[in-house]
């Protein structure tokens, strides 16, 4: 089974829409078995909060739901508890490896690192623009999937 944690400031936009489109991309492929698929904030400012109503109504437009997930920050234990932590933005890079300490096994990338393109994916709550954001999360799924299956790193 392949462990993937997506991670972005507060839990509450980016990191639940990569979660949520991810386990939806997998399902589709027959591969929801060889998956375990969840997302943490770096930061506490929004722990408990449900996903914001911009990543749930344009998910909902897809027909994903996001029912009963709620922000939870990072963990230092989850280092060992993933294959994959993927974050949204070099920011929250930087906030994973102060959480983690140090990367030894080299788990820690952007979501984009896995496309032709890689960059940040901005954060909505900013922008305001989730069009955007599920765009640039859509493409990082689909190459990081690309990756697994193309790598044979399916466990």
């Amino acid at each position: 089974m392949v462990k993937v944690l997506f991670v972005c400031l507060g839990n509450i936009c980016r990191s639940p829409m990569a979660e949520f489109v991810f386990r939806d991309m997998v399902s589709k492929r027959g591969l929801a078995d060889r998956f375990y698929i969840a997302s943490a904030a770096t930061s506490s400012e929004e722990l408990g909060n449900p996903v914001h109503y911009g990543t749930t109504g344009k998910l909902k437009e897809y027909g994903i739901s996001t029912k009963g997930k709620y922000a939870v920050q990072l963990k230092k234990r989850d280092y060992s508890e993933y294959d994959y932590i993927l974050g949204m933005e070099e920011r929250n890079i930087r906030g994973i490896n102060r959480i983690f300490g140090s990367d030894p096994e080299h788990k820690v990338s952007m979501l984009l690192d896995f496309t032709e393109r890689p960059r940040d994916i901005a954060d909505p709550w900013y922008t305001g623009n989730f069009d955007k954001t599920y765009d640039d999360i859509l493409e990082g799924c689909e190459g990081f999937l690309n990756y697994l299956i193309s790598g044979n790193h399916l466990k």
